[in-house]
């Protein structure tokens, strides 16, 4: 029998272990070849107005996932060694040299590797087609691709994942030199150190925690610890919110679980008593795994959320700062006027503003002007202005940190500030986000330079670009602002950071997935003798199969949920800065990552189930 011959055989023996790995591997080399294809797709480049943007993005997101999937796949590679290390002992013990063990093992990862590549990249050619209409639909833009091979994109895919597994197959073939032979054959019971749980450090993570949380839902502009730390003030955050979980992992999950395993009646309970004492052994010997899933889940969660609430509100965002379709400095233009809801002419003065130590240009228009733009935008009832009074519109103003206006000295006339208005009353574009509103008479007496403007309103204003084009054109406007142009440009930066973080995202949660799953199959090997010996001695297979989806259960949830936790504190501190809600697309993203990962959990329970009955009678 040959070197090859054995580790054909090898690799079917292991194929189901090896599945989720490859699995995982394919779809990220899929998602890196489609980022590749982008970067070398010149039509997609063209079709956009931020084509510079996009490109830099693109370089970024292929490196950032270069980087998590090299750390992937080195990870994952160290489990399959670790499982296959009695087997190598084995072979060396029946007179097998070491060189020859080695080159064995490096041959089937290669063999894994190359086979992982050769799918993804075929798949990843046959899929980009429909992920790259999948972005331009995301993008908003229309715009038809033609079905095209990128040599170059193959080349650039093959070239970084080749290397990869290059590296993890002298990773494997390194292995039989660094151990002696009796250690090999102890090696899968070797686990991760197991610490003991201290109340002191059990109340020590609870404090990091909820430390790290208040300092994150701290308000930027009042807040003593931010003045203090200024802006490492999120390093200390993350490094508190790290240091807690480990410790809530090492020592506080630890500490409770001895609190419930002294429940004498509930202990003796079933196999409840099993359950409780190999938890106890996972979540103290998994604590650094467990942290990293939990924050790689919250950075995600965070990020991800981050994103699709800003795809989510695009709509919202431009109509906030462009209320009106079209405005622009000018005479009215021809054009369709079947498509107008709604079109106005007013006029505005500029006017320079002492405000505290700061001299600020504001424009200034009449209460009859300011009436007539607020009905329609249908802001209320508002009062009636005397001749010493004033309205200040001010669509940036925010109250956390924009100073309080009582009165204002304009032209050596003091006007009473009556209202502040933080809403756009025209398009920023043209006349910025501040405006002073005086009396028709104080206004008409105003020596200033006059202006005339003109606001537009048409229905279904997303699909008018011709329209929007046809005015930019036109050389009697100045100051065109159009919420045609800033919805589109907007919906492809949003757009494009929604695929990349979305597939980022996944690939992240395939890796996580795929972590646990390796874990736990790694240490069910011991799991194996002893429910063989509980089903010796009666005990049902109802009983076992709900200890270890209780077992299997507490792995995934507890960095689940304290992900979500750690991501719903970092967004609701986030809305909190923006003055968002975000509520509505976090919780479909959260719920969208939560479904799956319960899939991932649903996976590893059958895969670690059908594993321990293999040796008990009666199959599952």
């Amino acid at each position: 029998m040959t070197l090859a011959d054995i580790a054909r055989k090898n690799m079917k023996r292991n194929v189901k272990s090896y599945s989720l790995y490859i699995g995982s591997s394919i779809f990220s080399i899929i998602v890196y070849f489609t980022f590749v294809t982008l970067r070398y797709n010149d039509e997609i480049l063209a079709a956009s107005e931020q084509s510079r943007q996009l490109s830099s993005l693109i370089t970024a997101s292929a490196f950032i996932l270069m980087v998590f999937v090299a750390i992937f796949i080195l990870y994952s590679n160290s489990f399959f060694i670790k499982k296959r290390k009695k087997e190598m002992a084995l072979y060396a013990l029946v007179g097998i040299r070491k060189k020859t063990i080695g080159w064995m093992l490096f041959l089937e990862n290669m063999t894994i590797g190359i086979l992982s590549l050769v799918i993804g990249v075929g798949l990843g050619f046959v899929l980009s087609q429909f992920f790259l209409s999948l972005l331009m639909a995301l993008m908003g833009l229309d715009f038809t691709m033609s079905f095209s091979f990128s040599f170059e994109a193959v080349l650039h895919t093959v070239l970084v994942f080749f290397v990869l597994f290059l590296v993890t197959s002298f990773q494997g073939y390194r292995v039989i030199y660094r151990f002696a032979l009796i250690d090999l054959f102890h090696a899968e019971k070797k686990g991760e150190a197991l610490p003991r749980a201290r109340l002191l450090s059990s109340i020590m993570g609870i404090l990091l925690l909820t430390t790290g949380y208040w300092m994150a839902l701290q308000d930027l502009a009042t807040s003593i610890v931010w003045r203090q730390f200024g802006i490492a003030t999120p390093l200390v955050i993350i490094g508190l919110t790290v240091l807690g979980s480990y410790l809530l992992f090492r020592s506080v999950l630890v500490y409770l679980l001895h609190v419930i395993k002294r429940q004498i009646r509930w202990t003796w309970s079933g196999l409840n008593l099993l359950t409780v004492s190999q938890l106890l052994y996972r979540i103290k010997g998994n604590a650094l795994t467990l942290t990293i899933i939990a924050t790689l889940s919250a950075t995600i969660l965070t990020a991800g959320g981050a994103v699709f609430s800003t795809y989510y509100n695009v709509e919202k965002d431009v109509e906030r700062y462009s209320p009106f379709t079209f405005m622009w400095e000018g005479p009215t233009q021809e054009m369709d006027r079947e498509q107008v809801e709604y079109e106005t002419s007013f006029d505005s003065k500029s006017a320079r503003v002492m405000l505290g130590d700061r001299e600020m240009e504001y424009a200034v228009i009449s209460e009859s002007t300011f009436l007539t733009l607020a009905h329609q935008l249908e802001w209320g009832v508002i009062e009636e202005l005397a001749d010493d009074q004033m309205i200040i519109v001010d669509a940036f103003y925010d109250e956390r940190w924009s100073a309080n206006v009582e009165t204002v000295q304009l032209q050596e006339n003091d006007y009473d500030v009556t209202s502040m208005y933080a809403d756009a009353l025209f398009n920023i574009r043209t006349m910025g986000g501040t405006a002073l509103v005086l009396s028709d008479a104080q206004y008409d007496a105003l020596e200033a330079e006059e202006k005339s403007y003109q606001a537009i309103q048409v229905d279904d204003y997303q699909n008018k670009v011709e329209l929007s084009q046809e005015l930019a054109s036109s050389s009697e406007i100045n100051q065109f602002s159009s919420a045609v142009q800033d919805y589109r440009d907007s919906m492809e930066s949003s757009g494009f950071m929604m695929f990349v973080g979305s597939f980022l995202g996944l690939v992240f949660l395939a890796a996580m997935g795929s972590i646990i799953y390796f874990k736990l199959m790694t240490e069910v090997e011991e799991d194996k003798k002893a429910f063989t010996i509980l089903h010796k001695v009666g005990v049902s297979k109802r009983d076992m199969k709900r200890s270890i989806r209780h077992q299997v259960g507490m792995v995934f949830v507890a960095p689940l949920l304290l992900g979500l936790l750690h991501g719903s504190i970092a967004l609701t501190a986030f809305s909190q800065l923006l003055d968002l809600q975000l509520f509505v697309p976090v919780l479909l993203w959260m719920l969208a990552y939560t479904l799956i990962y319960i899939g991932y959990y649903v996976v590893t329970v059958q895969s670690v189930k059908k594993t321990i009955f293999t040796n008990v009678k009666g199959g599952t």
